[in-house]
């Protein structure tokens, strides 16, 4: 909802990434009018990275990327994510968790998603400082949570409930 929130704000693309799953289900629940791609096999990393590189490929200028499990995330948020990459070169959103909800990107940065330990509460700090390491001009957004793991249902039932 959100992103289709921003599609009416921003000239962006929407682009549905899937793992076991096929493109038929994906439609049905999504709708017909969105990009679905499968994702590449392998670790969180190598999914984004592919996911960047196609984009770019494609002559993306911009691109951000989430999850669907963050549910504080806003269309404020993702123009802000926008709007910082016309003068930074990444743009990271970090989880309460240790990871981050959101990361985006003005140019291709293939080292970023290296020697990261998927899945762990240290990602967003390992990405940190592997910005700082290869001297990469970003923005840091807002601290959001997400839901990873069953007890995190209560954050998704206390937004609803609002």
């Amino acid at each position: 909802k959100t992103a289709r929130q921003l599609q009416s704000f921003l000239s962006v693309s929407l682009e549905i990434r899937y793992t076991d799953g096929n493109q038929a289900l994906m439609q049905k629940w999504l709708g017909d009018n969105l990009n679905y791609q499968p994702q590449v096999a392998g670790d969180l990393g190598k999914k984004m990275h592919m996911a960047a590189v196609e984009a770019f490929a494609t002559g993306k200028q911009r691109i951000v990327m989430i999850g669907i499990d963050c549910p504080d995330l806003t269309t404020h948020i993702l123009k802000t994510a926008f709007s910082h990459l016309k003068s930074h070169d990444l743009v990271l959103g970090k989880a309460k968790d240790g990871g981050y909800y959101l990361i985006g990107f003005n140019r291709l940065i293939p080292q970023i998603w290296q020697d990261i330990s998927w899945g762990s509460s240290q990602v967003f700090a390992q990405t940190v400082a592997k910005i700082k390491h290869l001297g990469i001009k970003a923005s840091y957004l807002k601290e959001l949570n997400d839901i990873d793991r069953p007890e995190d249902l209560i954050i998704w039932q206390k937004h609803h409930n609002q």
